[in-house]
């Protein structure tokens, strides 16, 4: 495969995979901000205010590091971080078994933690800024 076009499938699929999170912070959780929280809170998430902001931090430096590619293991390492949390509060199939919406939610959550995990043992891949550091 001619390296344009692996940068290009490079790039397209590093968007593809952080629209998500991308989403999930300028879409949900900046805007409600105080319901978000509420909602942490309801769900025993410790500090739910400062636990927000870090969330909100982490997708979205998270995000832009791996859409751009530079410090992508960094930025993938704040996006799994946010998954194992987000996962353990939000999505705990084990307390409900015959809940088929939260073991969906759970397995979605698993298959982005295994391509943070990917990201961080491999980089980027094409198309990224962190190669053209050396």
């Amino acid at each position: 495969m001619p390296d344009s076009i692996r940068a290009l499938f490079s790039v397209i699929g590093r968007l593809c995979l952080i629209t998500i999170f991308l989403m999930s912070a300028l879409g949900n959780k900046i805007p409600k901000y105080t319901e978000v929280a509420g909602i942490m809170d309801a769900h025993g998430v410790p500090y739910p205010q400062v636990s927000l902001g870090l969330a909100i931090v982490f997708l979205l430096l998270g995000s832009i590091s791996l859409l751009v590619g530079y410090h992508a293991r960094i930025g993938a390492v704040l996006l799994a971080v946010f998954l194992v949390l987000a996962t353990y509060y939000f999505h705990p199939f084990w307390k409900t078994p015959d809940d088929q919406n939260q073991m969906a939610h759970f397995m979605k959550n698993i298959g982005l933690m295994g391509a943070m995990l990917f990201i961080i043992a491999n980089g980027s891949g094409a198309g990224s800024l962190d190669p053209r550091k050396r």
